[in-house]
């Protein structure tokens, strides 16, 4: 693990390589699991707030579901996560064709809401986790993620990199020119081993 501000990063994260392949894992990230989506406590009082915006863009089973079961519960270990179909889809995936997409970020993306999407789909394969005063990010390896490595390696992108958007939403823009700058000098003693 480096530490890089308040954050422990985890090598994997600038080691290894990743860039989403929608196209081949039809999102199965917001399928498959063992659990909903984490939330943050200020995202839950976003989503709740924005609903009215978010429902039109929802399948009508999800929005069966809000109504029946809300749209956030608590995991096993006692964290907020969204609220799974009966399927095992989130309840906010709406599928285009085979491949299931997030309804809040098509409300965002036709400018409905400002709220993009929970930072946890955000990250992801990057998984954030409080430990005392630091956050950890750590790399999840999964492997309906496989076309999402291998397209990584050809285009040699790192998952820092893949997720700058997503690092500078959760932890600012200075502290992403940090990682940048911390990823390249480890990179660096890497390959001078």
């Amino acid at each position: 693990m480096l530490i890089v501000g308040n954050a422990l990063v985890s090598e994997d994260v600038l080691d290894k390589q990743f860039a989403c392949q929608l196209s081949q894992c039809h999102g199965a990230c917001c399928v498959k699991g063992d659990a909903g989506a984490p939330l943050e406590a200020s995202e839950i009082a976003i989503i709740a707030r924005e609903m009215e915006k978010i429902q039109p863009f929802l399948s009508e089973e999800g929005k069966e579901t809000i109504i029946e079961q809300g749209f956030h519960t608590l995991d096993p270990e006692g964290e907020s996560v969204t609220v799974c179909r009966p399927e095992g889809e989130c309840v906010f995936v709406v599928y285009e064709g085979l491949t299931a997409v997030c309804g809040i970020e098509k409300a965002y993306l036709a400018g409905q809401t400002p709220f993009k999407k929970p930072i946890s789909c955000h990250l992801y394969p990057i998984r954030a986790k409080q430990y005392g005063e630091y956050l950890a990010l750590n790399y999840h390896k999964w492997e309906i993620c496989e076309p999402a490595c291998q397209a990584g390696k050809a285009q040699q992108i790192p998952v820092y990199r893949f997720l700058k958007d997503a690092l500078i939403r959760k932890m600012g823009e200075e502290w992403y020119t940090e990682l940048a700058a911390v990823a390249a000098d480890w990179t660096s003693n890497q390959h001078n081993r």
